[in-house]
């Protein structure tokens, strides 16, 4: 039996527009009070996902539900414009954090293939995870290909002061 959960989904990746999207949160108040369940109107945020991002005006109990910019879902950052910008650069600052972590073993005097799989395991998978559910843009491309060549260029031991090129390395 498939069950449906208001939170897994959006009105409009399921292509409904306004008066049905507040049709269904009507219907929704009306069949969970048949079960003693009511909805959080303080909890609850509403959010547009458009090229030109505008307020939705959804009500419950005449209360208009608050509109918000973005927000995290299932540990990915969704932003009212679709973009995926700040999702990648969150990714990154995160596998940052993971190689500055272990920046000892990645500096270390092992052998250099075992040290670029080591990063690939605890560094990539951290910066990566969800890329396939994203739409690159070139400069999203541009900060995942520099952080690359960050990941790359501490792990020899390369100064930005020195003049060494991307292909050198």
């Amino acid at each position: 039996m498939y069950r449906y959960y208001a939170a897994d989904s959006t009105a409009e990746e399921c292509g409904f527009g306004f008066y049905q999207v507040q049709d269904m949160i009507d219907k929704l108040i009306e069949i969970g009070r048949c079960y003693g369940m009511e909805i959080n109107v303080e909890k609850t945020k509403v959010m547009r996902i458009s090229r030109q991002p505008s307020p939705v005006k959804i009500m419950i109990n005449q209360k208009q539900l608050e509109n918000v910019g973005s927000f995290k879902y299932l540990g990915s950052i969704l932003t009212n414009d679709g973009r995926c910008t700040c999702e990648i650069k969150c990714r990154i600052a995160m596998a940052k954090a993971a190689f500055n972590k272990r920046r000892t073993l990645f500096t270390s005097t092992l052998d250099l293939e075992l040290r670029k799989k080591l990063v690939k395991c605890y560094v990539w998978s951290i910066a990566l995870y969800g890329a396939e559910t994203r739409t690159l843009r070139v400069g999203d491309q541009k900060h995942l290909e520099s952080f690359e060549m960050w990941c790359w260029k501490r792990m020899e031991k390369i100064s930005w002061t020195d003049r060494v090129r991307n292909e050198d390395v």
